[in-house]
Order: C-alpha cells, then sequence, then structure tokens
C-alpha cells in the first residue's frame, strides 16, 4: 500500500520531464507546498528558468532516454539530499499515427521516452529506494492505455506497457516499503495534445491537472486517473466485449 502524502513541507521530490506542462505545474505546486523539487528534463535553459522561480529547486538536465545520465542525476540527488521521497516519471511524447501514416522513426522515439526511459529511470532509483526501505516512484502513463484507440497507434501501446510496468513494479516493491503509483490522465492541454485535429473531450489545463495529482498523492491509491467525468467512462468502456467495443469507437470518434 502506497502511504499517503497530504504534507509535501520538506519532502524531496524528483521530477524527470518537468519543462512544461503536466511536470512544470506539478514543479510549481509542490515547490508552493513547501517541497524540495529536482527538475530534469532536456531542456537544461527552460527548467533552470523555472527553478530560478523557486525556492529550494535544483537542476538536473537529462535525457531520458540516457540511462547513464539518469545515473549520474540521481547520484547528484543522494549527494545534496541524502535521499528522495518521491519520484515522479513525467516525460512523454507523442505522435498522431495511423498504419498507413506509420513513421518508424517516430514510433522509436515513443518507445524510447514512454517506456523504455520509463524502465530506466526505475532501475537508477531502485538501489537508493530500497537502500532507504521508503519512498514513492510515479509514472505518468495515461488512459490512451487502457484501450486501443484512433491515432494512437504507438503512443497507446506504450501506455498499456508503462500501465503493466508500473503493476509489475508495484508487487516487487510494496512488500520492500517502497510505493509505487500510475497517473492516467484525460487530455491535458499541453504542446503535445495541441496536435489532435479533433475535439477533446473534458480538456483540462496542466495547473488542474497538477493538483488532481497531488490529491491522488493524498491517498494510498495505486492509479490516480483524472478528470473522473471523463476516465470513468473509459474505464466503464474497457470492460466492453470486442464485439460492442470496436463499433462504439468508430462511431464516437469518427474513424
Amino acid at each position: 500500500m502506497n502511504a499517503p502524502i497530504r504534507d509535501w513541507q520538506g519532502k524531496r521530490v524528483w521530477l524527470m520531464g518537468a519543462s512544461s506542462g503536466i511536470g512544470e505545474a506539478l514543479a510549481r505546486e509542490l515547490s508552493a507546498a513547501g517541497a524540495a523539487v529536482a527538475l530534469s528534463a532536456r531542456r537544461a535553459e527552460r527548467i533552470a528558468t523555472i527553478a530560478g522561480e523557486l525556492p529550494q529547486a535544483m537542476v538536473l538536465p537529462c535525457d531520458a532516454t540516457d540511462a547513464a545520465a539518469l545515473s549520474a542525476a540521481r547520484d547528484r540527488i543522494e549527494a545534496a539530499w541524502g535521499g528522495v521521497d518521491v519520484a515522479v516519471y513525467l516525460a512523454g511524447d507523442y505522435v498522431p499515427m495511423r498504419i498507413w501514416d506509420y513513421d518508424a522513426a517516430a514510433a522509436a522515439r515513443m518507445i524510447a521516452v514512454n517506456l523504455s526511459g520509463a524502465m530506466a529511470f526505475a532501475a537508477a532509483l531502485a538501489p537508493l529506494l530500497l537502500k532507504q526501505g521508503n519512498g514513492q516512484l510515479a509514472f505518468v502513463s495515461s488512459v490512451a492505455g487502457y484501450r486501443g484507440l484512433p491515432k494512437a497507434l504507438v503512443y497507446g501501446p506504450t501506455k498499456a506497457a508503462l500501465i503493466n510496468f508500473a503493476e509489475t513494479l508495484w508487487l516487487d516493491l510494496a512488500a520492500r516499503g517502497v510505493g509505487v503509483r500510475v497517473i492516467n490522465p484525460g487530455f491535458v492541454a499541453t504542446p503535445l495534445t495541441a496536435q489532435n485535429d479533433f475535439a477533446m473531450p473534458a480538456l483540462i489545463t496542466p495547473q488542474e491537472a497538477a493538483r488532481e495529482v497531488l490529491r491522488g498523492f493524498a491517498t494510498s491509491a495505486f492509479e490516480i486517473h483524472f478528470p473522473k467525468r471523463f476516465t470513468r467512462v473509459l474505464k466503464l468502456l474497457r470492460l466492453l466485449p470486442h464485439r460492442l467495443y470496436f463499433p462504439l469507437i468508430r462511431r464516437l470518434t469518427g474513424a
């Protein structure tokens, strides 16, 4: 079971993927709540700018797909803070795609960032968290990982795999005192979702998403999903047999 976190004062939090979107918003919310935050992303100048506006912020530029860089960043955090209380993997890539538009390079990038990077992040942190005997890991996945959806040819499978990975990781770590959570947002207004050429139901801002994440951490839940008015519908849809699910999704999306 994950220990609820309701008071962030003095908590040490590493955010991988904090240069924009939910990551940036979460960094600001956590800092305002009294947490010390370490910001990582490829865009060094951007996270330095964000960190300059926050107290107790550390800048750790690195690429989520570079396992050696992740380990080096972890070492810097351990040297500076002596450990970490919460680490959140927010790095993500999204390119709308259908099979007749398949782009192998874009597909490889999504797999590397959305899945392989998350695995490397967990592998880098596991020794430290196990040595501590406490702490929590969280991974931002997506409701697109629940079931197949149009234009999510590669993105959806990477998020489905990330959900499965987080579940398996929980089974590895929970009995050893380390918590694991998966965060499944619906549509959030970010540079990635700006690529969509369709209406996004229940669209929320990154700030709203960040507040939902913190509300989720205040519980012991493994899965944090939001906005509920949208995610609960998708949870019901995932229960349908394929003979009902496929025609319904085609009708709802115009696919």
